[in-house]
């Protein structure tokens, strides 16, 4: 029995398009567009270039299958009103120190070094507006406190 051509050519085209699309994914995963945030701590203001997770899929792949994160970027995970919120480290590669952040910028509460790959959950304690994850060990380093300030534009003081 002979093949119909038009038939191959069509699922080629759309073999070709999934490829790209997931190679695409994958780039955006690991060159996302990044964005200023700056945290006055006791020692200064602190700056770093976020990466913003704004989709649900977006914020619910994060960190997901990443193997680097650089010291002076991280991921910001903002939400569209304050709420209780709750993370987990599950198939994400790199430990994270995790800042909860509530609407007027103030830290609520960070969970240092988080544990990679793991499955219990971590809660911001009380109603956030975003959660900043960076390399752990950032917070100590940078002299990072609960009660320090986080400016970026959805924080109204």
């Amino acid at each position: 029995m002979r093949k119909s051509f038009p038939l191959s050519i069509a699922y080629t085209a759309i073999l070709a398009l999934f490829v790209s699309i997931v190679a695409f994914s994958a780039l955006r995963a690991e060159d996302g567009v990044f964005e200023p945030l700056s945290i006055a701590s006791a020692g200064g203001n602190r700056d770093f270039q976020v990466e913003v997770m704004r989709t649900e899929d977006e914020q619910r792949r994060g960190m997901m299958f990443r193997r680097s994160l650089d010291p002076d970027k991280g991921m910001l995970f903002p939400f569209t009103a304050e709420r209780v919120a709750s993370f987990w480290m599950e198939n994400t590669y790199v430990s994270l120190d995790m800042i909860f952040i509530r609407g007027d910028g103030t830290i609520q509460r960070i969970e240092k070094r988080a544990e990679p790959l793991s499955t219990r959950t971590i809660m911001s304690g009380a109603p956030v507006l975003a959660v900043l994850e960076v390399v752990a060990g950032t917070a100590d380093r940078l002299g990072i406190k609960p009660g320090d300030k986080v400016s970026y534009p959805i924080f109204k003081p």
